[in-house]
């Protein structure tokens, strides 16, 4: 009979040393091959003859995770799948919202890509696939970072059917590898052996709709296992899904006060700067005359002053506590307000090829090979008024006039109608590529009854390849009659842009004139770029039974991880704006974005002429395009890191030695860190030299650090059906790769910039885990769990405001971008700085109702809680590095209150359930914009619901729907005045497939 690790059971007994062990030890718990629970008082799944265990249906699924939470000692939450190639979400990331203390970040299309642990974000989150770490990385819009270049993992990169089983391992111990300070996630693939049948097909073919792109879109999934004689087996499977998603909404990009652009005519200092035009016979008159065409009675050449006094001074007269002297220093507007279109092509398709050899039970050798790939061009299109981002170099703010205006009791802006507003028709086509390749070799072999041996060797490889991210846009210069209003309360505004948006003829596409006035163009952003992740881990694990119920563990690992990095740059006569063609007119080259009245309302308009970047390329030819990359100054980085670890671990188990039997493990984990950094700066170059008048200076550093890392757990069973689990460790998280990087580089356009550290150390924390757990009836849980960690130390950027020709940076990095090198920038470095203590509960419940009459017993409930509180000081500002401005905050990515509940009905055909997942506020970002403490992201509660019923014992048909309630994703700055930053519409969307089995 051939034993599957979830139903190994180990012979009853205790030696003395196991004994003495677990009595002299309390504090901790983590175990790996727990003795099986008892079945009279645990339903298992469903077992064969042979012994593997067959999973069919959500209930089996709950109940089989369940049966894995019971038998482990450490904090450790699984997920199965409810049928073969059937997890029970359509995404990874989705799936572990039902996972206490998990909360889900969401990414483009309302898609989840990451995951926080118990407040700690995804960059604290380690990912194992099939036993070895996990890279994956994939683009984003640029509100939600618009690419991860670190160690968060995006599941979003996976499909969900090449996968068999996950598990959430909220504690560690000394045998899991360290890294992780939220949790180690293990994303298993199935393996041929472990089903109960010879041969195995499985197939389901799907049609997914969603209610804004209006599109019908394919998804489908193959598995095949198998047995090959008593000892062999081989499975492969396929997946692949085809989306175009449309989200709709409003980005404000920032929220400004009005004095950051504003204008100081006469070099007065702060207290004279005027953050509008000055309205005719107002002293000092800005813009001065004679600037840009600047009169008294002009903003600038043909643009009249119509500022009202009135509306002048309410602006001035709001000033912040810590600019008393500074005119609109507290008055708030956003600072590119527009609606947004976003719409994407995805092409997601993973495989999986797994060989199996067990010739008896114990010896397993296996095989395993994972391949996936996520496809994506993304389209944005904007309508926007742009002067409100831009200084008076970029005839921007200090040309507007601002007629009528109106703040809350927090200089949030409730109404506004201005004059002489720049406004743009904005496209971006953004394409990237995603693949992930892994293959590893497994091999256990038990020498004698006490010994074994366990082998692993694996190499991975993550690339995020991104070919084009090309903008075009075309401009409306010095328009009347726009207005931003706020004034029914909504979250976003209705933006009235005083003219007909969707005429081409109302723009202009043309090379900029001699002042600095745009009249459209194009521009390139670092593509194109690759990030490439090589990862190879080596280890042996030795088990030898010392005694009976005392096991030592002893074991060996080295890892290393290869991240390289690079971006391109246009050549720099390429990147003028040329003139349309003799007998091309810009209506020729454009096309209407349409459907935002219809989808999202709020005042957007029916439709905008946008540049169709067909059409655009047709014209002008991409194609011809050069780019360069460090021979002109273009970004390239590479971290290495080897790493070096050994363990000991003493395992124990009274097992029925004692009235109340005591299992746990303790132990030490001994890293070693090596780690090269190196990367290219761009400085200037002789005058015609390179192509961008700008080369690549080379960088690099070498450093190394140690860490011993102890652990231990116990899981306490003081009466049948009841566990009391404590668990202590010492942990680590290294930071993020991109940070380490010795590079530095600015965005000219928003005048941001980063000076990156390659000298930062990990975060560090002491942790403590105690939880009680009642398994009160078969396939029912009630638990409560308390978690501490007291973070020692933490990372942050710290950002000063420097002007750029103060930076040690060419004045070639501003070619072509109407960035004066005067202009100041928020500049940003990541820094160790002190960390805090983060401690919680979790309450979680999994009840069967099969106590109820008749087909009321069919129901189930799953419901958790999680509330986590944090203290962590964060730098606000600084100058030359010393802090000036602090505040105190939780964790960025941390919800102090996250919740699930599902309710479930399951019969031996019919399947239904509805879940609804609750994710308190967080912070995404600190610090914000200048009078801004934080970004954040408010509440949601996403609702799913999924329904499946069996045709036949081989045919089953399948329902599943996500966001039933449209809620929409609402990001905000500032902790008190909440103003938005970006909210779309991503709508409700649709499963309806059927799946065969033979």
């Amino acid at each position: 009979m051939r034993v599957s690790a979830y139903s190994r059971v180990r012979s009853a007994g205790i030696s003395g040393a196991a004994l003495a062990v677990a009595l002299a030890w309390t504090p901790v718990a983590m175990a790996q091959d727990a003795p099986a629970a008892d079945p009279t008082a645990q339903q298992a799944p469903e077992a064969t003859d042979e012994g593997e265990i067959v999973v069919q249906g959500f209930r089996a699924s709950l109940n089989s995770a369940l049966n894995q939470k019971r038998n482990e000692t450490a904090a450790v939450d699984s997920i199965v799948a409810e049928d073969i190639g059937k997890f029970p979400d359509s995404n990874l990331a989705e799936s572990m919202q039902r996972v206490p203390g998990v909360a889900l970040t969401r990414g483009d299309g309302g898609e989840g890509r990451n995951i926080a642990v118990r407040g700690l974000g995804s960059g604290f989150t380690r990912v194992r696939i099939n036993g070895m770490e996990g890279t994956a990385q994939t683009g984003s819009s640029d509100i939600y970072g618009a690419g991860n270049s670190g160690r968060s993992f995006d599941f979003n990169v996976f499909p969900t059917e090449i996968f068999s089983s996950l598990s959430v391992r909220k504690t560690t111990s000394a045998d899991v590898e360290e890294g992780s300070l939220g949790a180690t996630v293990d994303l298993k693939a199935p393996k041929p052996l472990d089903f109960a049948k010879d041969f195995v097909l499985s197939a389901t073919a799907r049609g997914v709709y969603n209610t804004i792109s209006k599109q019908v879109d394919p998804r489908a999934s193959l598995l095949v296992s198998k047995k090959l004689g008593d000892s062999w087996g081989i499975l492969a499977s396929i997946a692949y899904q085809r989306r175009n998603i449309r989200e709709v909404g409003y980005s404000a990009v920032d929220i400004l006060s009005a004095n950051t652009n504003g204008l100081d005519p006469d070099g007065a200092g702060p207290a004279a700067l005027q953050p509008f035009c000055t309205p005719i016979g107002f002293t000092p008159v800005s813009p001065a005359v004679g600037t840009k065409g600047a009169t008294a009675t002009l903003c600038s050449t043909n643009n009249p002053r119509t500022s009202t006094l009135t509306a002048y001074n309410t602006v001035a007269n709001l000033r912040r506590a810590d600019l008393p002297n500074t005119p609109g220093s507290g008055a708030f507007l956003p600072r590119l307000p527009r609606y947004v279109n976003s719409e994407q092509d995805t092409t997601r398709i993973g495989g999986t090829l797994t060989i199996q050899f067990s010739p008896d039970d114990d010896t397993d050798i296996s095989v395993d090979a994972l391949y996936s790939r996520y496809d994506v061009e993304r389209r944005d299109n904007y309508i926007l008024g742009l002067s409100f981002g831009r200084s008076v170099t970029n005839n921007g703010q200090p040309m507007v006039s601002v007629r009528d205006i109106e703040f809350d009791q927090n200089g949030s802006l409730v109404y506004g109608l201005f004059d002489g507003v720049d406004v743009r028709s904005e496209g971006l086509v953004d394409h990237w590529i995603s693949d992930f390749k892994q293959g590893n070799l497994n091999f256990r072999h038990r020498f004698t009854d006490k010994f074994e041996m366990t082998m692993f060797f694996g190499i991975n490889q993550s690339v995020w390849w991104g070919p084009k991210r090309f903008q075009t846009f075309m401009d409306a210069i010095d328009t009347d009659n726009f207005s931003v209003d706020f004034r029914d309360g909504e979250a976003t505004p209705i933006i009235g842009f005083g003219f007909d948006v969707s005429d081409p003829a109302n723009f202009t596409y043309a090379p900029s004139l001699a002042d600095g006035t745009v009249l459209g163009g194009f521009s390139f952003q670092g593509k194109p770029s690759k990030n490439q992740t090589d990862n190879l881990t080596a280890e042996v694990n030795t088990d030898w039974d010392v005694d009976q119920g005392l096991k030592l563990k002893i074991g060996g690992q080295f890892r290393r991880s290869d991240y390289n990095a690079y971006n391109s740059s246009p050549y720099t006569a390429d990147t003028v704006v040329r003139a349309l063609p003799a007998g091309t007119s810009l209506a020729s080259i454009t096309r209407q974005i349409s459907g935002l009245d219809e989808l999202f309302g709020r005042g957007a308009p029916a439709s905008w002429a946008a540049i169709d970047p067909d059409k655009w390329d047709g014209v002008f030819d991409f194609d011809s395009i050069r780019f360069c990359r460090t021979e002109c100054g273009a970004g390239a980085s590479r971290i290495r890191e080897e790493i070096k670890s050994a363990y000991v671990m003493t395992t124990f188990d009274t097992e029925d030695a004692l009235p109340v039997k005591i299992r746990g493990d303790i132990g030490v984990r001994y890293v070693r860190t090596d780690m090269l950094a190196a990367g290219y700066i761009s400085v200037a170059a002789p005058a015609g030299s390179t192509p961008t008048n700008l080369r690549g200076q080379y960088a690099r550093v070498a450093r190394g650090y140690d860490d011993w890392l102890p652990s231990g757990n116990v899981a306490i069973e003081p009466v049948e059906n009841v566990i009391l689990r404590l668990s202590a460790a010492k942990v680590l998280s290294r930071p993020e790769l991109g940070q380490l990087a010795p590079t530095s580089g600015i965005t000219a356009t928003t005048r941001t910039g980063n000076i990156n550290n390659p000298y930062l150390d990990p975060i560090r924390a002491d942790t403590f885990d105690a939880a009680l757990e009642w398994y009160f009836k078969p396939g029912s849980l009630l638990s409560v769990a308390y978690f501490k960690k007291n973070i020692k130390t933490y990372i942050q950027r710290v950002t000063s405001q420097i002007p750029f020709n103060q930076l040690g940076l060419p004045d070639a990095l501003l070619a072509n971008t109407n960035t004066a090198p005067t202009e100041i920038f928020t500049i940003g470095q990541p820094v160790n700085t002190p960390g805090g203590p983060l401690e919680g509960i979790e309450v979680n419940a999994q009840v069967q109702l099969d106590f109820l009459p008749g087909f009321l017993g069919n129901f189930g409930i799953l419901a958790n809680y999680t509330h986590v509180t944090s203290t962590i000081q964060y730098v606000l500002a600084s100058v030359n590095g010393v802090p000036t401005v602090t505040t105190t905050a939780d964790l960025i990515g941390l919800s102090k209150n996250t919740a699930s509940g599902t309710l479930f009905y399951e019969d031996s055909k019919f399947s239904i359930r509805a879940t609804g997942s609750y994710r308190d506020r967080y912070i995404r970002g600190i610090p914000a914009s200048p009078g801004s403490n934080l970004q954040g992201n408010s509440p949601n509660l996403f609702v799913d619901a999924s329904a499946s019923y069996a045709i036949t014992d081989n045919i089953k048909v399948i329902l599943e729907a996500q966001n039933l309630t449209d809620e929409r994703n609402n990001l905000y700055i500032d902790s008190t005045r909440k103003d938005t930053l970006f909210q779309t519409r991503i709508g409700r969307t649709f499963n309806f497939g059927v799946n065969f089995q033979f």
